[in-house]
């Protein structure tokens, strides 16, 4: 396919390329610092941005970074949530049958996360899709951050989600949940400059060290996708794919418009 024909040694957009190789903006580098200090911290976070904006990318890079001899990290994506899910979920995480009755599940989490704190280990809790949760499944978030009247937490908890969720969480009806975080950050889309440098990087790291994509064509990428990393990625893969098919080394801007009407606009 398109590989040989560039020179890359693997797709050079796919989600699948290791964390530690992935193209990171200034404000990707600082949700990850701050994602990796409430881990280590017992502390909650929420952390929005829109879809594809790279939240869970971020997640990932902040689980392969911690120690995981002190830090256990466990993530749950699921966009029908319950408490019970999500007590059934966490404890076969933790390698626990759960009991059948919501109740017992809960008791049971809660002396694991207690025999865990005795043994010097946190576990990181990460939800993604927060912004699907339900008033229920928030307040049972509540509850986790409430251990022993308030005194102190024996988790890390990072809830993420789109830009709604923080919107839902600023309300008067989540004023006791909103009042439990210690960390705020929002993702924003990259610049024009940071998607250039996105795109570039991206190939490099797969062998390629000469322009493939020129500046109008960079340009138009980034007005397409709006900085939104899956966007990018999206597109790119399509271009490159196109350029291929053509037996084009280098895409420019009308190879880029021709793939958004024919592919990506419909």
């Amino acid at each position: 396919m398109f590989k040989s024909f560039f020179g890359c040694t693997a797709s050079p957009f796919d989600r699948s390329i290791s964390t530690k190789l992935l193209f990171q903006s200034e404000a990707h580098q600082e949700l990850i610092g701050r994602m990796v200090h409430v881990a280590e911290n017992r502390k909650f976070a929420l952390c929005t941005g829109e879809v594809g904006a790279g939240k869970s990318t971020a997640a990932r890079a902040v689980s392969e970074q911690l120690n995981p001899t002190r830090h256990l990290v466990l993530y749950i994506t699921d966009s029908d949530l319950t408490p019970r899910n999500f007590y059934y979920e966490v404890l076969h995480q933790l390698g626990i049958p759960p009991r059948f009755y919501r109740g017992d599940a809960k008791r049971q989490l809660v002396k694991a996360l207690m025999d865990m704190h005795e043994s010097n280990r946190i576990p990181v809790i990460i939800i993604d899709e927060g912004h699907l949760l339900g008033r229920e499944m928030l307040e049972e978030i509540r509850f986790l951050m409430n251990f022993k009247m308030d005194s102190f937490s024996p988790l890390s908890l990072i809830l993420m989600g789109q830009p709604e969720l923080r919107a839902t969480l600023q309300t008067q009806a989540y004023e006791a949940i909103a009042q439990r975080v210690n960390v705020r950050f929002h993702l924003p889309a990259v610049t024009q400059s940071e998607t250039a440098g996105y795109v570039q990087h991206h190939l490099k790291v797969v062998g390629v060290d000469r322009a493939v994509f020129t500046d109008d064509a960079l340009y138009l990428i980034h007005e397409y996708s709006g900085g939104i990393a899956r966007k990018i990625n999206n597109l790119c893969t399509s271009c490159l794919l196109h350029a291929f098919a053509k037996s084009k080394s280098l895409v420019d801007d009308r190879m880029v418009r021709v793939v958004l009407e024919n592919e990506l606009l419909g």
